[in-house]
């Protein structure tokens, strides 16, 4: 099995820092400075590593150098069955492995059920998953790149492949039959899978910096006579440094709104370079060469749901667009090495079954559910540049968003994350846990959509971003059901009245007056002094 010191040097080898790299060297030999290289050696490789070597000391390159490790280590897959020795507190917060592969199984299903939609659509529909464009449509599309939203488009025949209410009842079925008992007797919720979820007092401590003695952007800005000056100046000497790491620390407690877009750049390490530019420039051509079935699934999408939004429905042309040449990005495929998932397939020419033409489909591998605009909506608040808005996407994507729709045993999979949440729910709030359940109101039916779209299209944007700024900075998605626990915690009196599940969802229907930042302290430290 590859090795993370054997994976980074093969993602570095394809990045574009390794080809601005070779191409500062090739510079620096064909330059004036050539001279001394090839004096102080023997010329060729000798050269050019001494050249290389120069470039690496620079304090720019060094840091271009931390920054991307920085960034693709967060990427790498978590191997958390290889690490010896364990203590055995670390033994026991691990799942099992055949209860892992009984937990990838059911991903496996899932993944056949998706495929099969997918196909009857195109049978029922006598619609194929893919075609070259016409010239009328090859031209058509080129003229209102800019403006896609105005294409007429029919897609009323057309229906999402999932929504969150189908997911959630394959999560429900997840159950190993080989689970200690301790670890599902004691759950009164949906889910039952073997997974060992974090206590409040262990969030407290990975969330320390949420504590109500410490200022957070979002929250105490406006009790300050001048807003939060010394934050901002801080914010503006840390994008400065350029470090990542920094970057990083800084937004735990909430970043700047002005600043915040350059800030998730630093530590994502996106730049907009002339590599970059050119591999946007493929995926845009690959859009005008080819009608997939996706494209519909995406358009539909957009209709639905951020189209039909007041705060989103601006940024109708930059969805079509960013999500049109994501579903053509062959780089997101390597998110199912991290996990145990696989992409979608087809097969070329018809040949169903022969796996040498098998190739992913869509080229990202990820077939859009209904919702999945949303998760790229508040982005578009951050960034005009839509190469920016882009790049920034897909590592948001990469390194967090995929683990909202792919089962996995990890904590920060949706499935932990919703164990997660009931776990929190029943020891927080007993009281409002328990009238809930005697009423048959299962409260991760309500809180389950909230998390598949990481609360995107229910909060206000700036709040959505407030609470986003805590997955960049902490790199984990458990800020979320920590945050779905706050809100019932905070609608508790209204919701101990209830009788119904449509009651219920009547008083949690409306967010956009929640706060991000006191709803997390009041979950995390409300009660520390209990």
């Amino acid at each position: 099995e590859e090795t993370d010191l054997e994976e980074l040097c093969r993602n570095f080898f394809d990045s574009d820092l390794h080809l601005s790299l070779l191409e500062a060297v090739e510079k620096d030999l064909t330059s004036g400075a050539s001279s001394s290289y090839l004096a102080s050696s023997s010329g060729g490789f000798s050269a050019a590593k001494d050249a290389l070597l120069d470039r690496l000391n620079t304090p720019e390159s060094r840091r271009s150098v931390i920054n991307w490790l920085f960034a693709a280590s967060a990427k790498l897959p978590k191997r958390q069955y290889q690490q010896q020795p364990l203590s055995q507190q670390q033994q026991q917060s691990l799942t099992p492995v055949g209860e892992a592969a009984h937990i990838g199984r059911a991903q496996a299903n899932w993944e056949k059920r998706i495929c099969k939609s997918l196909n009857t659509m195109c049978s029922d529909l006598g619609l194929p998953l893919a075609r070259r464009r016409t010239e009328k449509d090859f031209n058509a599309l080129v003229s209102k790149w800019n403006e896609l939203s105005v294409i007429e488009k029919d897609v009323s025949s057309i229906r999402p492949v999932y929504a969150s209410k189908d997911f959630l009842e394959v999560l429900v079925a997840v159950r190993c039959p080989n689970a200690l008992p301790e670890m599902t007797d004691t759950r009164w919720g949906l889910i039952h899978a073997p997974l060992r979820c974090k206590t409040i007092d262990q969030l407290r401590l990975d969330y320390h910096d949420l504590a109500i003695s410490l200022s957070q952007t979002g929250v105490d800005d406006e009790c300050l006579p001048d807003g939060d000056v010394e934050r901002e100046k801080l914010t503006v000497k840390v994008l400065e440094s350029g470090s990542a790491p920094l970057a990083q620390e800084l937004a735990k407690r909430g970043v700047p709104l002005s600043y915040r877009g350059r800030l998730w750049s630093v530590i994502f390490d996106v730049s907009v370079t002339g590599h970059a530019e050119q591999y946007l420039q493929g995926l845009k051509q690959a859009v005008l060469d080819h009608d997939l079935l996706v494209d519909a699934l995406i358009f539909k999408d957009v209709k639905l749901t951020a189209a039909n939004n007041d705060m989103y429905f601006v940024f109708e042309d930059y969805l079509h667009m960013i999500l049109l040449m994501f579903s053509r990005d062959p780089a997101i495929v390597g998110v199912y090495r991290r996990c145990c998932a696989t992409a979608p397939k087809a097969y070329l020419n018809g040949r169903v079954g022969d796996e040498s033409a098998a190739v992913a489909y869509p080229p990202s591998g990820v077939i859009p559910f209904h919702g999945f605009a949303l998760l790229l909506c508040p982005l578009c608040f951050l960034y005009p540049d839509p190469k920016e808005l882009y790049l920034v996407f897909r590592e948001l994507y990469t390194r967090h968003f995929y683990k909202l729709h792919v089962i996995s045993s990890e904590p920060d999979s949706i499935l932990g994350l919703c164990a997660l949440f009931e776990s929190l729910l029943q020891t927080q709030e007993p009281e409002l846990f328990h009238h809930l359940r005697s009423e048959g109101i299962q409260p991760l039916r309500i809180a389950f959509r909230w998390m598949m779209l990481a609360f995107s299209g229910l909060l206000l944007p700036e709040q959505v971003l407030l609470l986003w700024d805590r997955i960049v900075a902490y790199d984990s998605l458990t800020i979320l059901p920590l945050f779905a626990v706050g809100v019932f915690s905070f609608r508790k009196h209204n919701l101990l009245q209830t009788k119904s599940f449509s009651a219920a969802e009547a008083v949690l229907s409306d967010l956009t007056t929640l706060s991000v930042g006191p709803i997390l302290q009041l979950t995390l430290f409300a009660r520390y002094n209990d």
